[in-house]
């Protein structure tokens, strides 16, 4: 048989040089993920978790076929070029797309160890495999020395298995692959062994029977829903949104938009705003397409917030209402009279002492014609407004699902109801400095969310006058130091969020010293 002519030779290892050098630079010359991509860049990105199965089926089949040819000689010919060719054109397409997913990602990747390595695990690899098809392609099928190729494809395998481990990890978490892997496995691997979830039924049943007897709310009752619901996208290793809930310290950390969690304040509270969006809209948590809470799921979650969002508090130290009792009961499997027995409380007892919820009361009627308008305008703007309670006044605004379409022209369609707002988020929507004047007249408002928008040091002389506000996020806007200052003369803020800011330190700590009880979150060097 023939060699291949030097000339195609000479361009295919121009060509793969060149391949190799744009894989190993673009991360370098792109830098860290985090800046806003165009949209194209998410839809091509997109594509990488189809993309990626070819190459690892492609190898899969060729290393087969290579064994085969080792221990069966005679019986199997050497694997041809065109599968090593096309093993490692997919890599690179896999590549591609992931370094578009990547730099997609934005806040959900920046800083993330596992996807960091995750990708540079796909660039190497997918240079071993056009370096593999090089050199199988110089190697004479008669008297070539086959295990200069056999070599790089089995280190391109192995190389493969690591950035895949992560991938894994990346998509489902710390120890997918390993999580049910025998003792022996774990012990190979240096997996911590799992000694709280033993496989005999007297181990469930004795923790079945802690829980029934007087659970710790956070550990026993609300972890789990948690874990149900929303540890799959919000845990070390995949964090959405810089969020994690599989701990109380993180999940009372919060994430890019703030927190999660206000304490005695589940209308404000971001992880219940999101739980409660019409599953149609894109910012709705869980995913459309994922295990969604049961009502029962989200009543436990709001009245825990409301009663403190306590992390050891167990519920015979909590006045608890009968429905929440119920349900609690219901989920853990123990009878609705044993769980009530341990509260201490009589059923339906109004208790509103330690931050507990009272069984809900009859308020006044609201006024029609604001129901009438605020129904007028959740049917423009799906998910926008709700009611703070039944029976209230007062509206929660938020941008979530509608922030791609909202301007201050859409949201002057808001001024017959804003003087009602208790709480409004803008995250990333499109309004400026003047919508946010019409803010400084709300006399309820105790948060507000401007992360992410176009707003100003103008914004702040308005946010100033509104003397109930509580909470305010300025993450990722152009406030600058000189408007910032001004924000030491509100009188009841709690919390202060400026990530990404060109405020200085000096004047963070400026403010700190103003207002002390307010906590001050930002991501400046040097500064907590």
């Amino acid at each position: 048989m023939r060699t291949p002519k030097t000339t195609p030779l000479k361009l295919i290892s121009i060509g793969a040089l060149l391949v190799i050098a744009g894989m190993a630079l673009m991360p370098l010359i792109a830098g860290k993920p985090g800046k806003p991509m165009p949209d194209w860049v998410n839809f091509l990105g997109h594509f990488h978790p189809l993309v990626l199965h070819l190459p690892i089926g492609i190898y899969t089949l060729i290393v087969a076929q290579e064994l085969g040819a080792i221990f069966l000689k005679g019986r199997f010919r050497p694997v041809a070029n065109f599968p090593y060719f096309f093993g490692a054109a997919s890599a690179v397409v896999a590549v591609l797309a992931g370094f578009l997913l990547y730099q997609g990602g934005g806040e959900d990747y920046a800083g993330n160890e596992v996807a960091e390595r995750h990708l540079w695990g796909g660039i190497v690899f997918a240079i071993f495999a056009v370096i593999t098809f090089g050199v199988k392609i110089r190697t004479h099928p008669a008297n070539g020395n086959r295990w200069w190729y056999r070599g790089l494809l089995f280190g391109s395998v192995g190389i493969m298995g690591i950035a895949s481990h992560d991938g894994g990890t990346l998509t489902h978490g710390e120890g997918f692959l390993t999580k049910f892997a025998p003792s022996w496995v774990k012990v190979i691997l240096g997996e911590p062994m799992d000694t709280a979830a033993g496989d005999s039924k007297g181990s469930r049943s004795a923790g079945d029977a802690a829980i029934a007897a007087d659970p710790v709310v956070f550990v026993h009752v609300v972890a789990p829903i948690l874990e149900r619901r929303c540890v799959s996208c919000h845990k070390e290793g995949k964090s959405k949104g810089k969020l994690r809930v599989d701990s109380y310290d993180a999940l009372m950390a919060g994430g890019a938009d703030g927190p999660a969690v206000e304490s005695g304040k589940s209308g404000e509270s971001l992880i219940v705003e999101r739980m409660e969006l019409p599953l149609k809209i894109e910012e709705h948590m869980p995913p459309k397409g994922k295990p969604q809470p049961e009502e029962a799921e989200l009543r436990i979650i709001k009245w825990w917030i409301d009663a403190g969002a306590s992390s050891d508090k167990k519920l015979s130290e909590l006045a608890t209402p009968e429905p929440i009792l119920a349900d609690i009961a219901a989920l853990s499997g123990a009878s609705a009279a044993a769980t009530l027995a341990v509260t201490g409380d009589e059923a339906g007892e109004d208790n509103a002492s330690d931050g507990a919820v009272p069984v809900p009361h009859v308020h006044k009627e609201v006024d029609p014609e604001l129901k009438a308008k605020v129904a007028e305008l959740s049917e423009a703007f799906p998910g926008a407004l709700t009611f703070e309670s039944e029976g209230s006044d007062a509206l929660a605004f938020t941008a979530v699902g509608i922030r791609a379409n909202l301007d201050d022209a859409a949201f002057a369609k808001f001024d017959p109801v804003i003087k009602q707002f208790i709480t409004a988020d803008f995250t990333g929507s499109k309004i400026t400095d003047a919508s946010v004047a019409k803010l400084k007249d709300v006399a309820h408002l105790r948060l507000l969310r401007l992360a992410e928008t176009d707003v100003t040091d103008a914004a702040i002389d308005n946010i100033i006058a509104i003397k109930e506000l509580e909470s305010l996020n300025l993450y990722g806007t152009r406030v600058t130091d000189a408007g910032v200052v001004k924000l030491a003369t509100l009188p009841k803020l709690k919390s202060l969020y400026l990530w990404r800011t060109p405020v200085s330190p000096a004047v963070v700590e400026e403010l700190r010293k103003k207002i002390p009880a307010c906590e001050i979150v930002t991501g400046l060097a040097g500064v907590p």
